[in-house]
């Protein structure tokens, strides 16, 4: 008698280990969305991601105990937090029970919609909301996954009605049991390649491997697919060297599209868009520097490929409010400022502070610079000799040591004046609240809450306040 194998019935409950990653975070609140039951866990589960979660009825778990196995959902999915000798995953891999990574769960998701794909080293986040936004403004209803908060959304994550979905690509890899980037999985018919640099020195040993790849991405993109590229770029035209076949199109080139007759205030940046030697409107974009218009000319042209003309792509950016942590002003007291931005690598430190500097001006005050090493990249100190010259714009540098196994005072030797490296969130802000004075702008970098140091900073300017 042959026994006959009946494939399990499709999740209608998944367990979520590492759920409080933005991504993961993104991805519950879509299955949520979806009609799905979800509940999940992580090491550390506080707001405000906990508190979105919960909102959306997701019952949430602190630790990785092997009891959860007494939940018995339908299907694990596995965030890239989680290693062999996570005691849950043990307890699932002992039991057999069926699992998947985030980005192949999702796979599954955006399966018949057109996938908007935004890879690259620098940009995505930025680049994934300008997109989603135009296609909304649009009325196209797209979903979207995006790693950080847009002020023109609720959330950032949504299912969508509409047949566009939107997703920030990440290069990093899927799980202990897929190395492969996680842009792998979401078979693009557009995908923007912002930039590629090396990064994620703690699983790539080189730029040649993570050019890898975003080929591996560019090979899933059909032929009537479009991929957009950044024309400035060298390490990307080796990507497109070894192959592509689907429709192409550059950004930041003569030949494509780029921006002309660009004027930069304390307000936003200002440039004419234009397609080869078409001019297609002025831009008023509520965000500074060069990077933010490669952003936007990238958002532009991925938009055209689902029907978006340029003048409504145009009008649509105009009214994009920026997102949270990418210079964010956090507060103003005694006409010090301080910003909050995301930049972790030197090229996006260095890109940050031009953007400042040229809205500024020459008389806009000093930028005190304020770093937080934190990355895997920074924390291997990989990049830390390319640092004193992503710093250059500051007129005076802070910086973090805590948790640093490299010397980050010999690596800042160069940066004059003299760099000041203090290993506690308390001691830069004794030092900053010292050295400030009216006109300044705190510019404080990190891919991390930094111990909540813009709070204590702007605590710590108030008159009276001991310094």
């Amino acid at each position: 008698m042959t026994t006959q194998f009946a494939p399990p019935p499709p999740a209608r409950h998944i367990h979520i280990l590492g759920i409080c990653g933005t991504f993961m975070g993104g991805l519950a609140a879509i299955a949520r969305e979806a009609g799905l039951q979800v509940t999940g866990c992580d090491a550390n589960v506080y707001p405000p991601m906990s508190d979105q979660l919960r909102a959306l009825g997701i019952e949430l778990i602190e630790g990785f105990d092997a009891s959860q196995l007494a939940l018995k959902p339908d299907l694990w999915v596995i965030g890239n937090v989680v290693s062999r000798g996570n005691p849950l995953m043990e307890a699932i891999l002992d039991a057999g029970l069926p699992f998947t990574s985030g980005p192949q769960w999702l796979s599954s998701v955006l399966q018949g919609r057109h996938v908007l794909a935004v890879a690259g080293t620098h940009g995505k986040t930025t680049t994934t909301a300008l997109l989603a936004w135009i296609l909304q403004h649009q009325g196209l209803n797209p979903g979207y996954l995006i790693g950080g908060v847009a002020q023109n959304f609720p959330s950032s994550a949504h299912l969508g009605q509409g047949h566009p979905f939107v997703i920030e690509a990440d290069e990093y890899d899927t799980a202990f049991f897929d190395k492969r980037s996680k842009f792998v999985h979401y078979r693009p018919r557009t995908a923007i390649l912002n930039n590629l640099e090396f990064d994620h020195a703690d699983i790539f040993p080189d730029v040649a491997a993570i050019q890898t790849q975003f080929h591996h991405l560019v090979r899933t993109v059909p032929g009537q697919g479009h991929v957009i590229v950044n024309a400035t770029q060298p390490t990307l035209a080796q990507v497109l060297d070894r192959g592509c076949w689907s429709q192409l199109h550059y950004f930041m080139s003569p030949q494509g599209w780029h921006e002309a007759d660009v004027v930069e205030t304390p307000e936003a940046t200002e440039f004419e868009v234009r397609r080869s030697n078409q001019s297609l409107g002025r831009l008023r974009l509520q965000l500074s520097g060069a990077h933010n218009r490669a952003n936007a000319l990238a958002a532009i042209a991925a938009a055209g490929t689902v029907g978006v003309e340029p003048a409504a792509a145009i009008q649509a950016l105009e009214a994009f409010a920026g997102i949270k942590r990418r210079m964010e002003v956090k507060g103003v007291v005694r006409g010090i400022t301080v910003i909050d931005d995301f930049a972790h690598h030197p090229t996006a430190i260095a890109t940050t502070l031009e953007g400042l500097r040229m809205r500024l001006g020459a008389s806009g005050g000093r930028i005190l610079a304020v770093l937080e090493p934190r990355s895997n990249t920074m924390k291997l100190g990989t990049m830390a000799a390319l640092l004193p010259q992503s710093l250059r714009l500051a007129d005076r540098v802070f910086c973090s040591s805590a948790g640093l196994g490299w010397d980050v005072a010999s690596a800042l030797a160069p940066v004059q004046p003299p760099a000041l490296v203090v290993d506690s969130v308390d001691g830069l802000v004794q030092a900053i609240s010292q050295e400030a004075r009216t006109g300044d702008t705190i510019l404080v970098m990190s891919n991390g809450g930094f111990g909540g140091i813009h709070g204590k900073l702007l605590t710590a300017l108030q008159p009276g306040a001991a310094r």
